[in-house]
């Protein structure tokens, strides 16, 4: 079915209309935040971008999804979803009030990188609490169809909200008042999603009850452990809680390692993002610093901008190919292919920093990315027990998380402030290349395994 017929189905249920419309706003917002955020950290005229700064920027962008994601599960079995999706976003519009403030007030500093951190972290709740809240407003028979819809349409709405941000910044005065214009913007729409919240009653989204609607409800896969376990720490305190968490996080981790195909391919998945991760912040230095005036934030913003927008292109055809091609060839061997890809994409762009040459870099290294991902999620889904599969994904978000924030890490350590270097890209190509050999060569059934959540 398609995209179109599918989202006519679910839109007959009232709870999905309000959870879908929460989705769209709240993630519009993300978007202009995030431009935001770009702007104020990488593109604004007072401030010289460099490898350390960018690195340092990132890793605040990326550290709370490393270090949330895993507890928000449990936390939101504790928590009344409607709840986390009302006050979690007021949190988050007046968070960027702040942010806004403490920027035109004492500019980019310690407290902006504190506030901005809280901000994420709270986004990462909202976000786990979107997907949990699925079960609760959708039969159970669709709620893989919503679960396909859901994400999609949320990251179109973040990429929409991203180009407001940006025709913003071309209309709003240079300077500080360009940031504070596009953070508020965004505070503005996260109170709208806050707003319509409302629109569900305070228990409605759970948790608790699901035994008694059968026709609805199931159990949040994306929680790590089993329900039982939950249940146990909802009675006990946050920190046993954690510890929950981080038991059975261990356990799932034996469990893939002892599979074999779900680890090898989430392995891979963690390797490619980091190339990904390293080839983003080149982006960012080499449009700031390299490929227009130093001086001229403005064309900076928008190289950035023009290069970000042909390696989706690359992401999107991916979408498009991969389907196609596991139609052909096993999802085991598509990666291998995409690698093949990724690896020509970085002595592509070793050749010479010019922008023709960072756009068709990106453009293969975006397919070669997004193509492998999904044939990650399908081996992962495929080869994982369904005692184990909410954790494996939980493990999943971990190790894409922190592949980018060790990309940046590296940035700062290798990377000269005009992002390019061709011995670097050298090395990625050859280890992006013995990846793909290594994995052609890795089991591509899965071992028998016995055990228990």
């Amino acid at each position: 079915m398609s995209l179109a017929s599918d989202l006519r189905t679910l839109v007959t249920y009232r709870g999905f209309r309000w959870l879908l419309t929460i989705r769209l706003i709240s993630q519009t917002g993300d978007g202009l935040f995030q431009a935001g955020l770009a702007t104020l950290f990488f593109f604004a005229p007072e401030r010289m971008a460099s490898a350390t700064d960018v690195a340092a920027a990132f890793t605040v962008l990326l550290l709370p999804f490393t270090l949330v994601g895993p507890f928000a599960g449990p936390l939101l079995d504790r928590w009344r979803r409607r709840q986390v999706l009302l006050y979690a976003n007021l949190a988050r519009a007046l968070l960027a009030v702040v942010v806004a403030i403490l920027m035109t007030r004492v500019g980019v500093g310690p407290a902006v990188y504190v506030t901005v951190l809280v901000t994420l972290g709270v986004n990462r709740f909202l976000l786990s609490a979107l997907s949990a809240g699925l079960p609760r407003v959708v039969p159970r028979h669709l709620l893989l169809m919503a679960n396909s819809i859901t994400p999609t349409l949320g990251a179109a709405a973040a990429v929409i909200g991203a180009g407001v941000g940006f025709l913003l910044g071309l209309v709003l005065p240079a300077g500080g008042t360009r940031n504070a214009g596009l953070l508020v913007s965004a505070a503005v729409i996260f109170a709208l999603a806050s707003l319509a919240a409302t629109s569900f009653a305070a228990d409605e989204l759970g948790p608790g009850g699901e035994e008694d609607r059968p026709d609805t409800g199931t159990e949040h896969e994306g929680a790590p452990g089993a329900r039982g376990r939950m249940r146990a720490g909802q009675r006990a305190g946050l920190a046993a809680v954690f510890a929950t968490v981080l038991t059975d996080l261990a356990a799932a981790l034996r469990y893939l390692r002892a599979r074999g195909t779900p680890a090898a391919a989430l392995a891979v998945m963690a390797a490619h993002r980091f190339v990904y991760g390293v080839n983003f912040l080149v982006l960012i230095l080499a449009s700031r610093n390299l490929l227009v005036d130093p001086t001229n934030a403005q064309a900076g913003l928008a190289m950035f901008a023009l290069l970000s927008a042909v390696s989706f292109a690359g992401s999107g055809l991916a979408i498009v190919a991969t389907p196609v091609a596991t139609e052909r060839v096993s999802p085991h061997h598509w990666i291998v292919i995409c690698l093949a890809l990724g690896s020509l994409s970085q002595l592509i762009a070793a050749l010479a920093p010019r922008t023709a040459i960072f756009l068709a870099a990106g453009f293969l290294l975006g397919l070669s990315v997004q193509g492998a991902k999904i044939a990650v999620d399908t081996i992962v889904q495929r080869d994982t027990a369904d005692a184990f599969r909410g954790r494996a994904f939980a493990l999943y978000d971990v190790f894409y998380n922190a592949a980018f924030v060790s990309a940046a890490g590296l940035a700062a350590a290798l990377l000269p402030d005009t992002g390019w270097d061709r011995t670097l890209f050298i090395a990625l190509m050859i280890g992006v290349a013995l990846l793909a050999l290594s994995y052609a060569r890795a089991n591509t059934a899965p071992r028998e395994v016995s055990g228990r959540s």
